[in-house]
């Protein structure tokens, strides 16, 4: 049994907020009765990701830009989840709209907080199985993506090769694939 204790936040107080990310800043009392007057929290909205196979049997991978860290990235599909919208329908719409292909084999197979210092959203990893491409892309207007398929095996090796540099599509790389029994 743990014994670690949570903080007790005594305010806090929003310096920003937006629908893509919110910055507020907490006072909390610690379990020792020390107070933090100045901790930094990120909300993000919830975001959803999928390992995505073709009914071919090819994993669909993205590029895109990403300007924070202003590199063109080798990704899976995904993005923000709308609202209350279910996760699972959420990555549907994504896969969709990103790749224009139809997933009816969903599975989440990560719950994922990718730093739960400092940010309180969480990502959903899905294996999406036996995509059909049933439509172009339906991109948001600040998306340029290409779409390529790519074999499992080339996948491993792109991911042994660190090529992909989002850390979060990584790790739902490493749950499908496991959950997959393809890695050896």
């Amino acid at each position: 049994m743990t014994t670690i204790k949570k903080w007790t936040k005594l305010t806090s107080r929003y310096i920003s907020k937006s629908p893509w990310a919110t910055l507020r800043v907490d006072a909390c009392e610690l379990p020792n009765g020390k107070i933090t007057n100045d901790y930094y929290i990120l909300e993000y909205p919830n975001w959803a990701n999928a390992v995505a196979i073709t009914e071919s049997n090819e994993i669909i991978l993205i590029k895109q830009y990403r300007h924070g860290a202003d590199i063109i990235s080798l990704e899976i599909p995904g993005g923000v989840i709308d609202g209350d919208e279910d996760p699972k329908d959420g990555i549907k719409r994504e896969l969709l709209e990103e790749t224009g292909y139809l997933f009816e084999d969903i599975e989440l197979i990560s719950t994922i907080y990718p730093n739960p210092a400092t940010s309180n959203n969480i990502t959903y990893g899905f294996l999406a199985k036996g995509g059909k491409k049933t439509q172009e892309q339906a991109l948001d207007e600040h998306e340029d993506i290409e779409v390529s398929l790519h074999s499992i095996e080339d996948v491993k090796q792109l991911l042994l090769d660190n090529k992909f540099p989002q850390a979060l599509h990584t790790t739902a790389l490493m749950y499908a694939f496991l959950k997959m029994g393809v890695l050896k």
